[in-house]
């Protein structure tokens, strides 16, 4: 094998390490286009996301709309730009399109529209409805016989909401096991800490007690991800399945790491560059270094 990523062999946990870095980047270069975004979000999400497009998940890049495809369900719509860093990686959607993003008339809207991009299933934003639009499609979709699984995610400030819990009782009673919820614990919501807007602690034992699978993994340590979901994949019960991921607001950057507000990322002009220049010293490829 010869050496393709920072230093790293050509193996699979190679290759999902390059994705989640160009899904990063996609974002950074897509927060770019307006100067602003939720560009933490998609930092902290991109392990996730890479090992959920480009590991986990049957889906057909040419093809959005298969009907035999495991579908991805973006609750949290204000993460779109997240989202559209993985199509673009997983070539649903074109490289060139990402300097649309934001603009009138373009396929990457800042909030996730089902209408307008590829790939997107549900029109995100208003929090907390996206796992019980999963639910009616997990149960359509066994009634069907068909053996796709359904991706929910969503964030941690989704858990505020009582439609969420009321979902997930309705999950568990139903046995959904083509039911994965993924949830960003970034423990940030636009009012402040999480915790202070609503305390949702402790979250696996709430969870077990609705009746769910859970694992609870750093949403950062990518081989973690990668365990995580195939567990959740392959697990003999007739549970629905919760992944809860710790993850870093503004992963890979240290600058918007440490900020004490990263909810929605303005930047200097200049900034993004010094983003994008910090993010692959950290993680590209050696050879583009």
């Amino acid at each position: 094998m010869t050496e393709s990523f920072n230093g790293q062999a050509d193996t699979p946990f190679a290759r999902l390490s390059k994705h989640a870095w160009r899904i990063r980047r996609f974002a950074l270069r897509m927060g770019e286009v307006q100067g602003q975004g939720y560009v933490g979000q998609a930092l902290g999400w991109a392990d996730v996301l890479a090992v959920a497009y480009c590991h986990a998940m049957n889906i057909r890049s040419a093809e959005p709309e298969w009907e035999g495809r495991d579908r991805f369900l973006l609750s949290h719509g204000h993460y779109a730009i997240a989202l559209y860093a993985a199509l673009l990686e997983a070539g649903v959607l074109p490289e060139e399109e990402l300097e649309t993003y934001g603009s009138d008339d373009s396929r990457l809207p800042m909030s996730g529209m089902a209408t307008y991009t590829p790939g997107m299933e549900i029109s995100g934003g208003s929090l907390g409805q996206g796992l019980a639009i999963a639910v009616g499609q997990a149960l359509g979709l066994r009634m069907k016989g068909s053996d796709a699984y359904v991706y929910n995610s969503m964030s941690d400030g989704e858990l505020d909401e009582g439609a969420v819990w009321e979902a997930a009782m309705s999950a568990s009673h139903h046995k959904l096991s083509n039911l994965i919820n993924l949830v960003d614990i970034n423990r940030q919501q636009a009012d402040g800490p999480s915790h202070d807007i609503l305390q949702f602690e402790p979250l696996v034992d709430k969870w077990e007690a609705f009746g769910w699978h859970v694992q609870r993994v750093d949403g950062n340590d990518l081989q973690a991800v990668i365990d995580a979901f195939d567990q959740a994949r392959t697990l003999p019960d007739d549970k629905p399945r919760v992944i809860l991921f710790d993850t870093l607001m503004g992963k890979g950057v240290p600058f918007l790491e440490t900020r004490d507000k990263n909810h929605f990322i303005r930047v200097e002009a200049n900034e993004w560059q010094q983003a994008i220049n910090d993010l692959d010293g950290i993680y590209a490829p050696r050879s583009q270094q």
